[in-house]
């Protein structure tokens, strides 16, 4: 898994070093965190499948639900308007929202080691949003709060389900046990 996770990170150290603000690069970030948007979500929602996570797939079901009503009420509710008044509800942002759940699901089902990827990701998704002027840092705190918030609501840890420790004594004696279970 590290080489996995270094290779991943090749790319973003890429983007960021040789990042100017030039419109045509500014356009690609922005074209970049759009597809982030789809990408995580549905990256992680396949590692549930390809794991025959039954529970946590109904569990990233759950907290994405929660996620998303939650964002999209308080775009509504707050109406907050987006940088240089290029339309509304920008308050919370819902690319960030979407793919730091997908980081945090991960990180909170599978490991902290397993979501860096998915981390670099939802962090380059939130700066692809303020560089296209369409939030700004409260848009995006925001967004990774609710997104995160709604991973710990619903997700438990994989390993726990499947790893018991038992101990008994008697007698003087004493017994550790450890079952996994498939």
């Amino acid at each position: 898994m590290y080489l996995v996770t270094k290779r991943f990170l090749i790319p973003f150290i890429f983007l960021f070093l040789f990042y100017s603000n030039s419109y045509s690069q500014n356009k690609s970030f922005e074209t970049a965190g759009d597809i982030f948007l789809f990408a995580v979500p549905a990256a992680t929602f396949g590692t549930t499948l390809l794991l025959k996570d039954k529970q946590g797939s109904w569990q990233f079901t759950k907290s994405l639900l929660t996620n998303t009503a939650v964002t999209y009420g308080l775009k509504i509710a707050l109406n907050k308007p987006r940088p240089n008044n290029n339309g509304d509800n920008a308050f919370p942002s819902g690319h960030t929202s979407t793919t730091f759940h997908g980081a945090s699901f991960i990180h909170r089902r599978y490991g902290f080691k397993y979501s860096i990827p998915v981390y670099l990701a939802a962090g380059f998704t939130a700066f692809s949003r303020i560089d296209a002027q369409r939030h700004d840092g409260w848009d995006i705190l925001a967004g990774a709060a609710v997104g995160i918030g709604s991973t710990y609501l619903f997700t438990t840890p994989y390993q726990q389900e499947h790893m018991e420790l038992t101990m008994s004594s008697g007698n003087g004696e004493y017994l550790l046990g450890f079952v996994y279970k498939l």
